[in-house]
């Protein structure tokens, strides 16, 4: 009984001292850097020289985890191919791997960096949290060797991972995630056996990590906030912006927003490739973001968030995402509906040819719903509204139902879905709703070049999308993204 008696003392002081640590709130900081890449090469290059691209590299992200350390960040989230870049074969990825334990080790590389044999990117990237008492997100590649017993074995012998990991403010490493849902052009690395589903604990919540086109797929996106409850996502990315509806600021404030979640999106900058667009998202809307197609440096964000988003009284309720779009009747039949082509999917269109009304517009089974007033109607710009409800199959197969208000590149209607960065027409109010089968719903407001539009918008809990100021700014494109995962 007494050394039972005597834990109890100490175990209360334990849980009060973890409550104290704990925080409503958290500071916290994305990268996005403007990589260096590798010479492009089919043969593997010497170790030396693939440590020394790295170091560059890390010299880089060095320098903005200090600066976020010193600003108050609690934890850093820097991109995806961040520290070696990309332009890989199988082959010539190889130098620039290491072997990351499962963090269940209980290791600190800067301290022991040879227990599992070399680590330097390991072990610098342990360093900088330690050092800077912060928490550091990095994305590099892991290295598992194989044999015959496993019939799935790579023939070089060996797994090769698009790895995300995590380091604490003592420098141990917290959290490994293999990526699951490879890019089409991710020849270089192997998918997982299974999805894996990551989590781990802070003083300010309840973490998830996954990483770029996982962010798609229900597992392990939808897994981590839904089943696993997390308040934040930690999400590296090498995001290509594709407009209208996957620009990088706007689909992960929108998933944020529609998952009621915080989400962490470093993005890589390169503008040669489209490449830019971060963010500090929470489910109200974005804290702070960058989107820029300009220069070719790299950008460092720092904001507040809620810690448990959930038990704020900020946290936006439960949406019935079908609700008010199933109570109306077709609103219109018209004349004007059309066909067009949006990131090679086959939409429906409807052209708003009047400066105010009501509009439906129906595909399979999903119908969208508008009522719109524009603030002019102007002659050198037409919008249309467009829907789509099918398989989605370029880069990658799977199931969406989209509700979209959006500008045509020019006045011929052909155009209509060609990707749009300025625009001038602005409405005193739009209402977008559709009759959607799926919860997971996005929604995304986009302005002329290319620019959110937190707290100018809301959405009702039956499902409608609409607009908070009059006017609003010039209006690019107003979309419910719905992603169909039941389908898939």
């Amino acid at each position: 009984m007494l050394p039972s008696q005597a834990l109890l003392p100490a175990a209360v002081f334990a849980l009060a001292a973890l409550q104290a640590l704990a925080s409503d709130t958290f500071i916290a900081a994305v990268y996005e850097h403007a990589v260096i890449l590798p010479y492009p090469t089919q043969e593997p290059v010497s170790p030396r020289d693939a440590l020394d691209l790295m170091n560059k590299n890390m010299d880089v992200l060095e320098g903005a985890i200090k600066e976020a350390a010193q600003q108050g960040a609690h934890i850093i989230v820097t991109p995806e191919d961040g520290i070696y870049g990309w332009r890989f074969t199988r082959e010539s990825i190889y130098p620039y791997l290491e072997d990351i334990p499962d963090p269940v080790v209980n290791w600190i590389p800067c301290t022991d960096p040879s227990r599992f044999g070399p680590a330097p990117v390991q072990k610098r990237l342990s360093c900088m949290a330690r050092n800077n008492s912060i928490y550091v997100v990095a994305n590099i590649g892991d290295k598992k060797p194989c044999d015959s017993s496993d019939p799935d074995c790579p023939s070089d012998g060996r797994y090769q991972y698009n790895t995300d990991v995590v380091f604490d403010p003592d420098g141990k490493l917290v959290a490994r995630y293999h990526k699951y849902n490879l890019f089409m052009s991710e020849s270089q690395f192997n998918y997982p056996k299974e999805p894996e589903a990551v989590t781990f604990e802070t003083p300010f919540g309840k973490f998830g990590i996954f990483t770029c086109f996982d962010i798609l797929f229900y597992e392990p996106a939808v897994v981590l906030v839904s089943k696993m409850q997390v308040d934040t996502v930690l999400f590296p990315t090498a995001w290509m912006n594709v407009l209208p509806f996957l620009t990088a600021i706007e689909f992960h404030s929108a998933w944020a927003m529609g998952m009621r979640v915080n989400v962490l999106a470093a993005n890589t900058h390169n503008t040669s490739m489209a490449m830019t667009g971060s963010g500090i998202y929470a489910p109200a809307g974005a804290r702070t973001y960058s989107y820029n197609m300009k220069t070719e440096d790299g950008h460092l964000l720092i904001a507040e968030l809620d810690a448990h988003p959930r038990l704020s009284p900020a946290f936006p309720p439960a949406v019935s995402w079908n609700s008010y779009a199933l109570s109306v009747e077709r609103l219109s039949q018209n004349d004007h509906e059309f066909t067009g082509i949006i990131f090679h999917d086959n939409f429906t269109f409807t052209e708003l040819t009047k400066p105010e009304g009501n509009l439906t517009v129906c595909q399979n089974g999903l119908c969208c719903h508008l009522s719109y007033k524009m603030a002019e109607k102007r002659n050198d710009e037409v919008y249309v509204l467009g829907v789509f409800d099918d398989l989605h199959v370029i880069e990658g197969q799977y199931y969406l139902q989209i509700c979209t208000l959006l500008k045509c590149l020019s006045t011929d209607l052909s155009t209509c879905g060609q990707p749009v960065e300025t625009a001038q027409t602005k409405f005193e109010m739009f209402s977008l709703s559709g009759t959607f089968s799926t919860s997971y719903v996005f929604p995304e407001v986009l302005y002329s070049g290319v620019q959110l539009a937190p707290g100018e918008f809301e959405v009702l809990n039956d499902g409608r999308l609409i607009s908070k100021t009059k006017p609003t700014k010039p209006v690019i494109t107003v979309t419910l993204f719905g992603r169909w995962y039941e389908r898939d």
